[in-house]
C-alpha cells in the first residue's frame, strides 16, 4: 500500500501530517509553491509551523537571532488582500527578519479571539525542524506592521 503523500502541483493541495505541534510529513517540499520559493504557514496544537522552501533556507540563520516571533494577521492593502500574515523575527535590532504571506500560503486564519496568545513557532526546512522559538499572535489593522510586541497593558 502506498502511504506517500500526493505531490502538490499547480492548483494542488498542500497536505501536512501532524504529530501534536510537530509536522511528521508533508507534500509541500515537492509542491509548485515550494519550488517557486514561497513559504507556508500551518497551525496545530498551539504551534505555528513555518515551512521554508529551499531557495530561502539561507534566511534561517537570520531567523535564529530572534528572541520572539510575532505573527500578525491583518489586511495587506498593497497586495489587495483582506487577510494576510506577517511573521516578524524580533531580535531587538532595527531590521529584524520578516516574511509576509497571503492567506493562501496558510492552512487557516486564526480567530480574533486568539489575539495576544502565546504560540510556539517551529521553523522547518526540507531536512526537518531547524528552529523552535517563543511567539505571540496579534490582530492588526494592516501589514506590514513591523512593530515590536507591546508588553504594556
Amino acid at each position: 500500500m502506498d502511504t506517500s503523500l500526493p505531490r502538490s502541483g499547480a492548483g494542488g493541495m498542500i497536505i501536512l501530517q501532524n504529530d501534536g505541534a510537530a509536522v511528521s510529513g508533508t507534500n509541500y517540499w515537492d509542491s509548485d509553491p515550494a519550488r517557486a520559493g514561497y513559504c507556508y504557514l500551518s497551525f496545530n496544537a498551539g504551534a505555528a509551523r513555518l515551512l521554508v522552501p529551499p531557495p530561502l533556507e539561507p534566511a534561517i540563520g537570520a531567523m535564529s537571532t530572534a528572541r520572539l516571533v510575532i505573527i500578525s494577521r491583518g489586511a495587506w492593502p498593497e497586495r489587495e488582500r483582506r487577510d494576510a500574515y506577517e511573521v516578524l523575527f524580533e531580535d531587538g535590532s532595527n531590521n529584524p527578519y520578516c516574511i509576509h504571506l497571503g492567506a493562501e500560503q496558510s492552512d487557516r486564519l486564526l480567530p480574533v479571539e486568539d489575539h495576544g496568545a502565546d504560540i510556539l513557532v517551529i521553523v522547518y526546512a526540507r531536512g526537518g525542524e531547524r528552529l523552535r522559538l517563543p511567539g505571540k499572535y496579534r490582530i492588526v489593522d494592516a501589514i506590514p506592521c513591523l512593530k515590536p510586541w507591546e508588553t504594556r497593558k
